[in-house]
């Protein structure tokens, strides 16, 4: 008659540990491939444009921090962040400056940063990308699209592309300054954004 076969508990654990094992190695290398590259700011720019009676006006932002996780690979699971200091907009004249941190444009005494974190991001082929994420300004928070591409130059991969905002969904120029035929509702954001330690297929 043939022996009963049947596990032990210690055969059982060691099965159940060799299984885990087996699970942890092929989830390794898709962990190991998701690189978190560094910005490198002397490269990087953030400007934006608007329009106040119809004349553009052009500012930048000089001081922010970006944060890319990214795997050629799987774009899909990326994670892209920003966060912009707003005591360092400037429009190249001091006296505009400082109004631009009074309450009524960016209070930056009460809220200083812009935020943006991406929760998804969607490729659309030859480096292009849909990110999909939430900006919050002033403590206003609003579901943004921000297309985004990115390119290699000088041993660096640039992430870069233009979003329109609409300054009253974040209060930005309250007021009398709520008056679009003043100032436009619509602003133009432009960034380029250098990183290293990211390789592009």
């Amino acid at each position: 008659m043939p022996t009963p076969s049947f596990n032990t508990p210690a055969q059982l654990l060691l099965r159940l540990t060799c299984a885990l094992l087996t699970l942890l190695a092929l989830a390794l290398p898709t962990a190991q491939a998701q690189t978190t590259a560094q910005l490198v700011p002397a490269a990087s720019e953030i400007t934006f444009t608007s329009k106040q009676m119809g004349v553009a006006v052009e500012g930048r932002f000089k001081r922010f921090e970006a944060q890319l996780n990214f795997d050629p690979k799987r774009p899909e699971a990326g994670r892209v962040s920003f966060q912009i200091d707003l005591t360092s907009a400037t429009l190249g004249d001091a006296m505009f400056d400082a109004e631009l941190a009074k309450p009524v444009w960016f209070d930056t005494a009460r809220s200083r940063m812009a935020v943006f974190q991406s929760s998804q991001i969607k490729p659309l082929g030859n480096n292009r990308f849909e990110v999909l994420g939430k900006l919050q300004i002033k403590g206003q928070v609003r579901e943004l699209s921000v297309p985004l591409t990115l390119s290699s130059s000088k041993n660096q991969t640039l992430a870069s592309g233009q979003v329109q905002i609409r300054r009253l969904d974040f209060r930005i120029g309250e007021g009398e300054w709520a008056d679009t035929s003043m100032v436009a509702n619509e602003v133009q954001v432009r960034f380029k954004l250098a990183f290293s330690g990211l390789s592009l297929p």
